[in-house]
Order: C-alpha cells, then sequence, then structure tokens
C-alpha cells in the first residue's frame, strides 16, 4: 500500500508540474508574439540577439539551455522504460504504435505538399512532435472530468514522440561531421558507460562528463542538444517500485530529474518559447499565409496526428492487440489525438535545424507550428469539453 501511494503522488506531481508548465509555455509564446508584433519589435529582437560572449542570447537558449531539456527527456524515457508505461508490451503497445502512427502520417501529408521543393522537404520532420507540456496544460483547463488514463497514455505517447524525434535529428539533421571529434565524445560516452557498470551512483561525475560530451559533440556536426540525451541515458536507475520499505538506495535519475524538472518547465521552455515564437505576423503576404510549407505543417499536425493516432488504436483493438485505458472511449481518443496535434517546442527547434540560414522558410514553419498547436488545443479542448462526463453534481 505505501508503494502504491508514492506512485499515485508522484503521478498526481508530475501532471501537476506540466499541466502548471503549459499554461507558463501558453503565456510566454502569447508574449514573445505581442512583443515582435507592437512597439517593442526591435527591443524584443535586441533581446534575442544579445551577445554573450561569441555567441547571441537566442544561441545559448537553442544549443545550450536546450541540451538541459534532453537530457531531462532522455531521463523521463530511461525511466519510463526501467519502471514505467513502456516497461511491458501490454502497457508498450498502444502507446508505441500510435506515436509511430502519429509521426507518419504528419510528415506524409507534408511531404505530399511539398515535395516539389527540396529545400521546403528539409522540414518533413517539423509536424511530428507533441508537446506534453502545452498538451496537459490544455487538459488542465477541464478538471477533474479528464480521466486518469487519458493523462497516462497522452504523456506515454509524448515521451515516445520525443524519443522518434530524438533519432529523427540524431540521423537527418547532422551534417558536416567532424570524426576526431566524435571519437571522442565515443570516448567520453564509454567512461560514463563505465562510471554505470561499476554502479557509480553519485551524479557528478555523469554530470561534468556530459559537459565535456556537449563540447565534443557541438564541435563534431551532430547537434549538441544530443549530448543531453546521451547523458541520461547513462546515468543509472535503481527501480524502487518493489522495495519493501524505505531503505532502499534512491534512484539517482530520479534526483536528478526531480531536481531539473521546475528548471526546464518553468525556466528553459519558457525563454525558448519567448526566444523563438515572436514571429512578425505583418510581414506574411496573404498568398504567404496559405503557401505549401506552412500549410503542410498544419495538415500533419491538425489532421495527420489525430487521424494517425485514432486510426492506430482502432485497428489494435480491433486486432484484440491493445485496448482504450479505463475511462476512455473512441470520441475521447479523438479528443486525445487532437491534442497531440499541439506540436511548438519540439516542432520548433526541428524547424531551427531544417532551415538554419533559411528565414523564409524558418519563419513559414513557425507560423505553420503556432497556428496549428493553437487550432489543435482550440478544437482537442472544445471537443472533449463536449464528450467528456460532467461530475455528479452534489
Amino acid at each position: 500500500i505505501p508503494i502504491l501511494a508514492r506512485a499515485q503522488h508522484a503521478l498526481t506531481e508530475f501532471f501537476r508540474l506540466e499541466a502548471a508548465a503549459g499554461i507558463v509555455l501558453m503565456l510566454a509564446a502569447a508574449l514573445a508574439l505581442a512583443c515582435a508584433n507592437s512597439s517593442l519589435a526591435e527591443t524584443y529582437q535586441a533581446f534575442r540577439h544579445l551577445a554573450l560572449g561569441s555567441q547571441s542570447l537566442a544561441w545559448w537558449v537553442n544549443d545550450g539551455l536546450m541540451a538541459v531539456f534532453f537530457l531531462l527527456v532522455s531521463l523521463e524515457i530511461k525511466r519510463e522504460v526501467v519502471s514505467g508505461q513502456l516497461s511491458s508490451r501490454s502497457q508498450l503497445v498502444l502507446p508505441v504504435v500510435c506515436a509511430a502512427a502519429g509521426v507518419a502520417l504528419p510528415a506524409l501529408l507534408y511531404a505530399a505538399l511539398n515535395h516539389a521543393d527540396a529545400g521546403a522537404m528539409r522540414g518533413w520532420a517539423v509536424p511530428t512532435a507533441t508537446d506534453i507540456a502545452f498538451a496537459l496544460g490544455v487538459l488542465a483547463l477541464l478538471g477533474t472530468r479528464v480521466p486518469l488514463g487519458m493523462k497516462l497514455l497522452l504523456s506515454t505517447i509524448a515521451v515516445t514522440d520525443d524519443l522518434i524525434a530524438i533519432l529523427i535529428i540524431a540521423v537527418f539533421y547532422s551534417q558536416g561531421l567532424q570524426w576526431p571529434m566524435l571519437a571522442g565524445a565515443a570516448l567520453v560516452t564509454v567512461a560514463m558507460w563505465l562510471l554505470n557498470q561499476r554502479k557509480v551512483t553519485r551524479l557528478a561525475p555523469y554530470l561534468v562528463l556530459g559537459a565535456v560530451l556537449w563540447f565534443l559533440v557541438l564541435k563534431s556536426g551532430v547537434h549538441a542538444t544530443l549530448a543531453g540525451v546521451v547523458t541520461g541515458l547513462l546515468i543509472p536507475h535503481v527501480d524502487t517500485t518493489n522495495a519493501i520499505d524505505d531503505a532502499v538506495e534512491h534512484s539517482p535519475l530520479e534526483t536528478l530529474e526531480h531536481a531539473l524538472h521546475p528548471w526546464v518547465a518553468f525556466v528553459i521552455l519558457p525563454l525558448f518559447a519567448f526566444v523563438n515564437a515572436g514571429l512578425a505576423l505583418g510581414a506574411f503576404t496573404a498568398e504567404e499565409l496559405h503557401a505549401p510549407l506552412p500549410l503542410g505543417i498544419a495538415l500533419g499536425l491538425v489532421l495527420g496526428k489525430p487521424l494517425g493516432i485514432v486510426g492506430a488504436a482502432l485497428l489494435l483493438r480491433a486486432l484484440k492487440i491493445a485496448r482504450f485505458p479505463a475511462g476512455m472511449d473512441l470520441r475521447a481518443m479523438l479528443g486525445l489525438g487532437l491534442l497531440c496535434g499541439i506540436g511548438f517546442t519540439m516542432s520548433l527547434f526541428i524547424a531551427g535545424l531544417a532551415f538554419a540560414g533559411q528565414p523564409q522558410y524558418y519563419n513559414e514553419s513557425v507560423l505553420g507550428v503556432l497556428g496549428a498547436s493553437v487550432l489543435a488545443a482550440l478544437l482537442g479542448s472544445a471537443w472533449l469539453w463536449l464528450v467528456l462526463p460532467r461530475p455528479a453534481s452534489r
């Protein structure tokens, strides 16, 4: 019983923090848009390009602080695989297949609209990601009407989405590889692995080596944020779910995850949103607003995500491979699919990688991500408000 109580408390805290973070994320994005489309536009751009050493503030946020975000994502993925929602086949099938379908269909829709433009095709992965904080923030507005099974499935799909996005970034958005730096990064990775194998549980050695790894990866041609992913996967995790008492050693992974989560949720991600979501809407012509690139992103997120996720869930249920979570029917699953169309953080990040040095493509992609994320949030929340059972009146 104490173990179940601790697990329930941890889940409650996770969803509370993620929901609050999503609301802060929305406010940061709205503030960026307001600044970029007002008399503060020049001040906003000066802030983005503020020189910190040899790089701008925007660079440090996107290449430096976001490595910490990816470290946290990696920790969450490892915890889910070792002792969480992805630790057994019965729990794994539904979110993994739904996430894969929710990645493939948006990419295909985007490609269908942009296949004739080789430059635009670099952004095929932009509409493939789900922003867990943003989506849970929208769910929080519906209060106790949202079943726990829906929150768990949404968060697990989003975590699986993040894992797929990490693989996409590593394979498709690395360029100009510097092999000596990669060799150095490999040696540092082996050193962290040896620490793990020797059951070293102090966090300091891993974090110091992780910082060295970030520098080497930065200079290697692979995006520096992937150093955070590797570091997170090598932080040791002690599974305490079957512990009989509280004397079991606490997991270093969970210690670091709990320490980083508030900083990522309430500092790094809002700062990322503020730096990257400030789009000057007046710079677009009427033709550019429905150009193939932003339209492909919008259709991928708003249409491709729910169709892929709900279609996969229905197929698994028809084949009797997996069932909908408790408290969810087809209507609730459709609402979840719509909310998964909120791309935002990872979509903006991939857009920055895909269209680096191509401001027109990048601005169009930001337009598509912001428009689609807002529309998906509105459609998903409105649909769920209509179909979720209302609390019984007292």
